[in-house]
């Protein structure tokens, strides 16, 4: 004898549904329940014998509830970010300071002045809030910005080139993470490129034969992600910036990475600054705000009055602007800017580069015994040294000197591979997923960027593994 699935109503009246549809309302659950109930059909007719009633429209809540609490999950979710690179792109780059989520937190729950001017009482401009802050820490005489660093290149392209030819070094002709190319950004911009000099080699001679009727600007690419060299040459600022005043040609620089102090003041490897860009006498300088600036994902345009005056008028940067909650992040990131003297203890993206390899060692050693007993069995776990990196095009020749746990799969090294794989995979599986770096045939998690030391050891009890 064959027993139906029940109804969609009998389960709804069972005692288990009421809370789920205290949770996620009633069209939800019945939707989650008919899924169920198809899931049994498809499975066949079952016994009478093997359940009572009661016990099926448990089963069936049960079910429910669980779908229901999977499709609740937030796609977006915080990890424990230990792959070794500080600024991972795949990973949300930068790491906002405390002061800046508080002044995102502000700005979400309430109305707030952003084009509004209090004194006047009539609308403002959004780009008051930060210009002032961007003027004194890079020396520009006007600032603006947008939504993205590609954005802000692609905004000062199309306003200052527009049906005009740029000239730009092939040595520059960049192309960064997601396929963003140099070449097919300025054809978008409606310019013409304008190719000079070698991949290895361009002399500021290249760049002055170039230039002709048609040229409406000169333009010089931060390599971003790689490094040159060798037999190589590439022209200054400072000399292209004085061909361009000849020329009475604008000469714009993508920074790219864009941190506003010098690094060497915590014994980092130096990165051009827009000011050192400023002062050498480029007119206009894009960077990103989401790199080793440290704030939110933003595009910075700093430069000459008159050339900032024409970007704010093209009628794109309405489309490319930033919203409130980005503005009152990137506002208090560069106030922090104005102490330098405490910005690497205030600054996650500069605290986690400037971390010592003996602290990081001491954590892991801290860590080592727990992680052991969770993987016992199953892999052995070790501390090791390994390099970090800063990411996201920054420095992208430099290593930082770290530690981590190597944990390294037992057992049939033929199937070492697919051994490592399925130890990445429980640790992703954990409810803040783990983010290691598999290499040499060892997952690696490099502790550089590990801030909740008692969250992740917290969870490991949960960490399953399949033998």
């Amino acid at each position: 004898m064959s027993q139906r699935p029940p109804s969609v109503d009998a389960v709804l009246r069972h005692e288990a549904v009421a809370l789920l549809v205290a949770q996620h309302g009633r069209p939800r659950v019945v939707a989650a329940i008919r899924e169920e109930l198809e899931g049994m059909r498809s499975a066949g007719p079952r016994s009478a014998a093997v359940s009572a009633a009661d016990e099926v429209l448990a089963r069936i809540a049960a079910g429910a509830g669980m779908r229901l609490q999977v499709s609740s999950a937030p796609s977006l979710r915080p990890v424990f970010n230990l792959t070794g690179v500080v600024l991972h792109t795949n990973l949300g780059r930068a790491l906002l300071p405390d002061v800046a989520v508080q002044a995102m937190q502000e700005a979400a729950r309430q109305a707030v002045n952003i084009e509004f001017e209090l004194d006047t009482g009539k609308r403002g401009d959004r780009d008051r809030h930060l210009e002032s802050l961007l003027q004194r820490l890079t020396g520009a005489e006007q600032a603006t910005v947008v939504n993205n660093n590609a954005a802000a290149v692609l905004l000062a392209l199309n306003t200052l080139g527009l049906r005009r030819e740029v000239i730009l070094s092939r040595g520059e002709l960049i192309e960064i993470g997601g396929e963003f190319r140099m070449p097919e950004i300025m054809k978008r911009a409606g310019c013409k490129l304008v190719e000079v000099g070698t991949t290895n080699r361009t002399h500021l001679k290249d760049y002055e034969q170039a230039i002709g009727p048609k040229t409406g600007l000169i333009m010089k690419v931060h390599p971003s992600n790689y490094e040159i060299r060798g037999f190589t040459k590439t022209v200054d600022e400072a000399s292209l910036a004085e061909l361009a005043r000849r020329h009475a040609l604008p000469f714009i620089s993508d920074l790219g990475a864009g941190t506003l102090l010098d690094l060497r003041l915590w014994n980092l490897p130096h990165e051009t600054t827009p000011a050192e860009l400023i002062k050498a006498g480029v007119d206009l300088v894009t960077f990103s705000g989401d790199k080793l600036l440290g704030g939110p994902q933003a595009g910075l345009l700093v430069g000459r009055r008159e050339l900032i005056e024409r970007i704010r008028r093209n009628p794109l940067k309405r489309a490319l602007r930033v919203d409130k909650l980005r503005i009152a992040a990137l506002e208090a990131v560069l106030r922090l800017y104005q102490d330098p003297e405490r910005l690497a203890q205030r600054l996650p993206i500069l605290r986690h580069m400037t971390r010592k390899p003996g602290e990081i060692e001491a954590q892991a050693q801290r860590l080592l015994p727990a992680f052991a007993d969770a993987f016992a069995g199953a892999a052995t776990v070790s501390v090791a040294p390994c390099e970090s990196e800063a990411g996201s095009g920054s420095l992208p020749s430099d290593r930082l000197q770290s530690f981590g746990l190597a944990i390294t799969a037992e057992g049939d090294k033929r199937k070492a591979t697919a051994q490592v794989e399925a130890l990445a995979r429980a640790c992703r599986a954990l409810p803040v997923p783990v983010i290691g770096r598999v290499r040499d045939g060892s997952l690696y998690l490099d502790l550089r960027c590990l801030d909740d030391e008692a969250g992740l050891l917290g969870q490991l009890s949960q960490l399953a593994l399949v033998s």
